[in-house]
């Protein structure tokens, strides 16, 4: 029998060709849809997950998550489609053993064979310099041990520290709100500061960066968009982030 349906006919869009960014994640990060928010529509983002450490978030966690041979292993895992950067999205891991220990990292993922590879530390870097950024305010979540790691970590790279507040979690960081965040904020800056960095992937900020950069009157970083921002960086793709300073004057890397 013959059927006389004719052509079916789609309605809509195109498909659009993807992007692949490879993300690997601490066990606890619960943040993805953030990280989707500063995604392209031709970016897809690949989820993997380190293995579970059943301690607070303290030097050891970072350390533990920052474990190359782990690290290498869950790049492998989110090779299979195909993505053209592999991201490590964990700030304390990728600064807690300071800048040896963040290019340790680096090139793990590329000895498992990541086309490119960027972590959340080395995205602050970058981010620095672009906005040629020497002294900066930090607000952290962590207790002072990790905090003191950050520290010495932008020490490293000759960025100064002139004003620093940690809320002393230990865990559960990802249910901390924008309105304790801006308290943070606002006790923390001085101006000496240049600018501003928000740590840990496991903060909320997208919403907030643009506002307080207004309020402020100068950049404001988060880990999270940073590590988004260096990873689409390395892809050539522009970051969706309306008003943040680091995509206004990153152009052509900007939305």
């Amino acid at each position: 029998m013959i059927s006389d349906r004719g052509a079916l006919e789609i309605i809509g869009p195109e498909l659009v060709t993807q992007r692949g960014v490879g993300v690997v994640a601490p066990f606890d990060f619960a943040l993805d849809r953030e990280l989707w928010r500063w995604a392209p529509d031709d970016v897809s983002l690949y989820m993997t997950r380190l293995p579970f450490v059943p301690v607070p978030v303290t030097i050891e966690m970072a350390s533990e998550l920052s474990d190359p041979d782990r690290v290498r292993r869950a790049t492998k895992d989110v090779l299979a489609p195909e993505p053209l950067v592999v991201t490590y999205a964990c700030a304390s891991g990728s600064f807690v053993g300071g800048a040896g220990g963040e290019r340790e990292l680096h090139a793990s993922m590329m000895s498992a064979g990541a086309p490119s590879a960027t972590t959340t530390s080395g995205g602050l870097v970058e981010a620095l310099r672009a906005l040629n950024l020497n002294r900066i305010a930090v607000v952290t979540p962590y207790i002072d041990s990790v905090t003191e790691r950050l520290l010495s970590f932008l020490a490293e790279h000759g960025v100064e520290v002139v004003s620093s507040v940690g809320l002393g979690l230990l865990d559960h960081i990802w249910k901390v709100g924008y309105a304790e965040i801006v308290q943070a904020v606002t006790s923390v800056d001085v101006p000496e500061a240049d600018g501003l960095f928000i740590s840990c992937t496991n903060v909320p900020t997208y919403d907030i960066i643009g506002p307080l950069e207004r309020w402020l009157g100068k950049p404001v970083l988060t880990a999270n968009q940073v590590t988004m921002w260096s990873a689409l960086h390395a892809i050539g793709s522009p970051m969706m982030a309306s008003g943040q300073w680091l995509a206004q004057v990153t152009q052509p890397y900007a939305a």
